[in-house]
């Protein structure tokens, strides 16, 4: 199918380009951009003047609850939402059940995201065989069925040994080793950041040492054995400093944070409103601050959503005992466009934080509108304005403390391989 795309701002940090320009599509891929070589007969003409025309968006972590979960998500109705989120590519972890440490279950996951046909998915294998911690899980064989990065989520491995042996194998095939730090003694039943707000909410905290202790604990191992690593869903201004010095120091050492992270605070956290249950925890403004600054230095490499989708029920209990997470497929975009309109942000430094960058760290060719790759592609509407509501969200997780709030911007057609995905009506 031929498409041309006409009258957006094509945004592409990869290349550099940011222009008002037409793109045409043929056969799946980026045919041209400009005027092109000669003419082609199209199938359909999108008109997007007034939108803004990116790559496919590439979210580094999104639970998508199946196996094993299936009354709070699908592969179908979580790419759904991702497609309308304008993400073509997530990556999931391996906490399904069975969890992800046997290629069947990776290949199974790739399958049903292939059928329902609205995003790639890219699993992520366990580190270590039922992400116990102890012994390593097969690596070679998860990488061959098709394993982007390897992970023990922020399941513990408490023998320092194990881990340095997990980390030395993974560095002599070259594999991705990503680390969701977090030392779970200190964690324990924290339920929200250590601070003056859980004190006055009676609420056990989680102080930001169970995050910071484990990073550097994973960096002194990551600069031991030369492994490619990357840090997930960093929530501590300390964290990204610690990151930051070790790229200073050679280190092959990325990071990400969550949307929500660099919105939210530990002070929306009152009222005891189980949709702000998160893990990692929402920090303090300082930390906040620290984040962003961390986007803004390059420090952290990528944007993601950490989307955590949940039925009702495991919601309604009092805030300790609800499942901790929120739905953030549909509001990755809104969310960081609100950066831009405070100005902290530019939009093509945004795009890249959210297209080429993840695609570098995760060595893919993808995120980019370069002639002749897939043409995986997000137009949105940067002042549209939408209410968050269960009505409004594709994923079956209705989880989310936006839920009422009016956002700006929205994803209007999402492409993927040249064939759209998503369309707003």
């Amino acid at each position: 199918m031929n498409i041309k795309i006409t009258g957006g701002r094509i945004i592409d940090p990869a290349t550099g380009l940011d222009e008002i320009t037409d793109l045409y599509i043929r056969d799946g891929e980026i045919f041209a951009i400009g005027e092109p070589s000669h003419a082609l007969h199209y199938d359909e003409v999108i008109d997007v003047t007034g939108k803004v025309v990116a790559p496919g968006f590439i979210d580094l972590c999104a639970h998508l609850r199946e196996p094993g979960e299936t009354h709070k998500g699908s592969i179908a109705s979580e790419t759904a939402a991702a497609a309308a989120g304008g993400i073509t590519t997530l990556v999931t972890p391996p906490t399904t059940r069975p969890i992800v440490d046997t290629p069947a279950v990776a290949e199974l996951i790739q399958d049903r995201a292939a059928d329902a046909g609205f995003s790639r998915v890219m699993p992520m294998g366990a580190l270590t065989q039922g992400l116990q911690g102890e012994q390593l899980a097969p690596l070679h064989a998860l990488t061959g069925s098709g394993c982007i990065a390897f992970t023990n989520a922020r399941l513990p491995v408490k023998n320092t040994l194990s881990l340095l042996r997990c980390l030395e194998y993974a560095a002599t095939f070259d594999l991705l080793v990503v680390f969701q730090a977090q030392d779970d003694s200190l964690t324990h039943t924290g339920c929200m950041h250590e601070g003056a707000n859980a004190t006055r909410m009676g609420l056990s905290g989680i102080p930001e040492a169970a995050e910071t202790i484990e990073v550097s604990r994973c960096l002194l191992l990551v600069e031991q054995t030369g492994v490619r690593a990357h840090f997930g869903q960093l929530s501590c201004e300390r964290s990204v400093q610690l990151v930051h010095a070790a790229q200073q120091r050679g280190l092959q050492v990325t990071a990400d944070v969550a949307a929500h992270q660099l919105i939210l605070s530990d002070e929306q956290v009152n009222e005891f409103d189980s949709s702000l249950h998160l893990h990692p925890p929402l920090r303090s403004a300082l930390d906040r601050a620290g984040l962003i600054q961390g986007i803004l230095s390059g420090a952290v490499t990528a944007i993601c959503s950490d989307h955590q989708p949940q039925d009702l029920i495991s919601k309604q209990a009092p805030f300790a005992e609800t499942a901790p997470g929120l739905s953030g497929l549909e509001t990755l975009l809104p969310l960081c466009l609100s950066l831009v309109e405070r100005k902290l942000i530019e939009l093509p430094h945004l795009i890249e934080k959210l297209t080429v960058a993840p695609a570098n760290i995760l060595g893919l060719e993808s995120g980019t509108l370069q002639e002749g790759k897939p043409a995986d592609i997000c137009i949105f509407d940067p002042n549209a304005e939408w209410v968050v509501s269960d009505e409004s969200i594709r994923s079956a997780g209705k989880n989310t403390p936006l839920k009422g709030k009016l956002l700006k911007g929205r994803v209007t057609t999402t492409l993927l391989g040249g064939r759209i995905v998503y369309r707003s009506s």
